[in-house]
């Protein structure tokens, strides 16, 4: 059996500066484990107590479960890996009036009708070079020596290829690269072409 789970980020929610208390609050809620530790025990039969934190309406103050059905609803709790679970309120909403104003990329409902009647450019996703530039900081279309512009000319995902040529430039690296010529100097004045 597969649940589903719903995630929720809420831009309403706000602490300032000086309102320590309410940015603590907020930061043990956010991080908080789908289960509270310290309301876990194991009764004596080896079967998990989990007391609640108000009591039901019919005044039940705790429930048991076998330690497999209690790990089956922990499971459960887990977002499935290809199935977007987050769900943005408040201005992060996607369709939020002043999205466009907060977001990097300016995409929102107000872009949008600007694209409808041909005002701004519409919005192009970033490659996977900028991408690299932006996560991780690494920066691939610029020359480490000259500073220059690189041009990519491939994206090589082939394992096999990519280490062959991994291997090559390690040989090149220690100067071991078969059939490699050895670097000359500059002709002199007395070179053979001027004989």
């Amino acid at each position: 059996m597969h649940h589903r789970v719903r995630l929720s980020l809420h831009a309403r929610v706000a602490a300032e500066a000086a309102e320590r208390d309410k940015l603590e609050r907020l930061c043990r809620y956010i991080s908080r484990p789908a289960a509270a530790t310290e309301r876990l025990s194991q009764t004596a039969d080896g079967r998990i107590r989990y007391s609640l934190k108000t009591p039901y309406r019919n005044g039940k103050t705790h429930v048991v479960f076998e330690p497999l059905n209690f790990l089956s609803r922990l499971a459960a709790l887990v977002p499935s890996p290809v199935v977007n679970v987050t769900r943005y309120h408040g201005v992060f909403a996607p369709n939020h009036r002043l999205r466009a104003q907060i977001v990097p990329s300016r995409r929102g409902r107000a872009l949008a009708r600007a694209d409808a009647s041909g005002g701004a450019p519409k919005h192009v996703s970033l490659g996977w070079a900028q991408r690299l530039k932006r996560v991780f900081g690494i920066e691939i279309q610029r020359c480490e020596h000259c500073g220059g512009t690189v041009r990519i000319i491939a994206r090589i995902e082939d394992p096999e290829v990519i280490a062959r040529i991994l291997a090559h430039g390690e040989l090149a690296r220690i100067g071991e690269v078969p059939g490699a010529a050895t670097a000359r100097g500059p002709p002199s004045a007395t070179s053979e072409l001027f004989e």
